[in-house]
């Protein structure tokens, strides 16, 4: 076992996602069966002490399967009924198996709402940590019957990630159909190869992703992009194979399996794990000079750093960061709104009252107000 597996047995808090592609048996409802398997194991990590929430898709398809409708619909209103009786199904399975091993679980529907309202992140923290403390089994899935984007089958990563941060686990595992991450897609490359180990920062793992493949629309990408949002609280994230016999128990002793994407990075505080959470509204182009300023020296960003300015924002929304070539480099609160922005880009600060009628703060961004991505 090398090290940062020996750390895994040391792990006290997890939050375990299982994905659409392993729930559905088939194409046609949840598997029940696969279901209990998980469940058995889980329940072996409460015997240990240890505190899980687990993260679960499935809603829309057991739904789909409970109302007779053989393809997926594309009215989001009937993909959101769907998903509400599904939920009940969904929830009633899990339910039953935990309570074959004397365990509660409760629902927890979140959406991206009650991430982005300070108070209801809070209330939501609040919540999960004390039904840890009550030896209850979370269970958490998107509230699809009320979001108002567009349902993406199985797309729970992000969710499970943020629940990580929330609660401040210290191991994220993604339950996938895959064995782990590859250097290239295993299902058109025999040689392809698992990455057992790698940084969760490391800008090689989106190449080996890929852009174009199904690996790369919500598949590893996605997962990819979990594992760097959970390592703002520190944790690590584990991608496995969920059919492996007895995995989740295997992963937690140590085991190599899988890709496991070590945190290497500081831990965000509270407030700016919550900060990173949140959708933006509007998008910054950085030239070089400010990138470095905010990767390296921790200042705030100045009008004179920005070289264009896009999305329709208002003051104190946030906006990303990005390079000249598209690299997400921060998000933060933006002091401004989208058209002032616009006027003061590009000018010394010393220029905003002269072009706005008005001095406001000196910083685009302030450094309090943004998180490195």
């Amino acid at each position: 076992m090398n090290e940062s597996r020996a750390k895994l047995p040391r792990a006290r808090r997890w939050v375990i996602k299982i994905g659409s592609s392993l729930l559905t048996a088939d194409g046609v409802g949840l598997d029940q069966a696969a279901i209990a398997v998980w469940v058995d194991q889980i329940a072996m990590l409460r015997k240990q002490d240890l505190e899980v929430v687990l993260v679960s898709s499935g809603a829309v398809v057991e739904g789909m399967t409970r109302l007779g409708i053989e393809k997926r619909p594309h009215s989001l209103h009937t993909l959101q009924a769907a998903a509400a009786v599904g939920q009940m199904g969904l929830i009633q399975i899990y339910e039953s198996n935990f309570q074959r091993h004397n365990l509660h679980t409760a629902q927890i529907l979140l959406t991206h709402d009650d991430m982005t309202d300070r108070e209801r992140y809070i209330n939501a923290r609040s919540t999960l940590q004390t039904l840890l403390k009550m030896d209850v089994v979370p269970v958490v899935n998107e509230n699809d019957t009320v979001v108002t984007d567009e349902i993406r089958f199985g797309d729970n990563d992000a969710l499970a990630a943020l629940v990580t941060n929330l609660i401040e686990a210290d191991v994220l595992l993604l339950l996938t159909d895959q064995d782990g991450l590859y250097d290239r897609d295993p299902r058109s490359s025999d040689a392809a190869n698992l990455i057992p180990e790698a940084m969760a920062s490391d800008g090689k793992l989106d190449e080996m992703a890929g852009g174009s493949s199904q690996l790369g629309r919500g598949g590893m990408k996605s997962k990819i992009k979990a594992a760097r949002m959970a390592a703002r609280s520190g944790a690590s994230t584990v991608i496995a194979a969920g059919r492996t016999e007895d995995v989740i128990l295997r992963l937690v002793q140590g085991e190599q399996l899988g890709s496991l994407l070590k945190a290497d990075r500081e831990v965000l505080v509270s407030r700016k794990q919550w900060l990173a959470g949140l959708q933006a509204k509007g998008r910054v182009v950085l030239d070089p000079g400010a990138v470095n300023v905010l990767r390296h020296a921790g200042r705030s960003l100045l009008p004179v750093g920005v070289k264009s300015v896009s999305g329709n924002f208002t003051r104190g929304e946030v906006v990303t960061c990005v390079s000249e070539a598209g690299l997400e480099i921060a998000r933060g609160l933006c002091n401004y709104n989208a058209e002032e922005a616009r006027c003061i880009i590009g000018h010394g600060s010393d220029r905003i009252e002269s072009l706005l009628g008005y001095m406001g703060d000196e910083e685009l961004i302030h450094r309090d107000n943004l998180v490195l991505l």
